[in-house]
């Protein structure tokens, strides 16, 4: 039976779990045979949110962009469709479709479509901001998407508070589908969003699907000042945070919060992050079914107060600023 209590997205009629399965790794570090399994173990487990993009993993030596919709596509040929899943993909990246010009989002979107197998992309993302595009141009293409019913809603990824601003005013003067989410890097090792895109989502009404929610792995625990180099794409990057003043601080908090809790620290990490003001669900990758049942407790564990004040203490930026 499944019991992961799923959360409604924004403004629109979508319900999700609140752990995102990202499918940046299929196709890539996890290969054809391991996504399925992973697919498979997450469902299986209440899980019903993945997200992927049509530029993954385009800078792999070698691939073109597509691979993870591929992975996703024969899955769900294989699988059957489960039919509370949710699917999100995302344009402006992939090499033969860059940017965000309306022509170019419909035929990305058609290109999504066909390699993921479906008649309708759930959530689709502006992945990152195209300042060369004419931002209504952009939204008129994304908008005419949703009422042709090849996307069901809108979401925006990597863009500013301003920018999102100016694309939910366009929608509103133009009587326009809109934005009903945004996807932000956000962890306990940053959290500069909750100065400015956690109110304006507040205000507007859109829910939060922060990506990175791990620090690149750094808060899963592998990083230590004395520990062994870490076998990842990302762990230059991961062990960086260490020279962050809070970076040792979050981590013992996260090894207390994880002992007492019987969790994994990268599922107190990301439930901590779950529970933040208007975020609906967190985005985590796994290579393999193992580092996926690290996560799966992030669908069913909420943090008491006392667990989610230690985190939210040690991870404060104010805090190191006067220090």
């Amino acid at each position: 039976m499944n019991d992961v209590q799923l959360r409604r997205l924004g403004r629109s009629d979508l319900r999700v779990s609140p752990l995102c399965l990202g499918g940046n790794v299929f196709g890539w570090t996890a290969d054809e045979r391991t996504s399925f399994r992973i697919l498979d173990a997450y469902t299986a487990a209440g899980g019903n949110f993945v997200d992927t993009a049509d530029s993954y993993s385009a800078w792999v030596e070698g691939h073109r962009g597509g691979e993870s919709e591929r992975v996703i596509g024969r899955w769900l040929a294989s699988r059957g469709r489960p039919s509370d899943l949710v699917i999100a993909t995302k344009v402006s990246r992939h090499p033969d479709f860059p940017g965000l010009s309306g022509p170019n989002v419909k035929a990305a979107a058609k290109a999504s479509l066909a390699r993921l197998g479906v008649e309708t992309i759930d959530l689709y993302y502006a992945h990152f901001d195209d300042p060369e595009a004419p931002l209504a141009e952009s939204a008129r293409a994304f908008s005419e998407l949703v009422d042709e019913g090849r996307v069901r809603y809108v979401g925006l990824s990597n863009h500013g508070p301003d920018r999102i601003r100016e694309w939910l005013d366009v929608c509103e003067r133009e009587g326009l589908h809109a934005p009903v989410c945004v996807q932000p890097p956000y962890n306990l090792m940053e959290r500069g969003v909750e100065s400015d895109l956690v109110p304006l989502a507040r205000e507007r009404g859109l829910a939060l699907l922060p990506y990175f929610g791990l620090a690149r792995g750094f808060l899963t625990g592998k990083y230590r000042p004395d520990a062994a180099e870490v076998d990842s794409p990302r762990a230059g990057k991961a062990r960086a945070y260490l020279d962050d003043p809070r970076g040792e601080r979050v981590l013992q908090a996260l090894d207390t919060v994880a002992e007492r809790g019987g969790l994994s620290q990268a599922a107190a990490a990301l439930a901590w992050l779950a529970d933040r003001p208007s975020v609906v669900s967190v985005l985590a990758s796994a290579r393999s079914p193992e580092q996926l049942a690290d996560l799966l407790p992030v669908n069913r564990v909420r943090l008491g107060d006392e667990p989610v004040s230690l985190l939210t203490e040690a991870s404060d930026p104010a805090r190191s600023a006067a220090l």
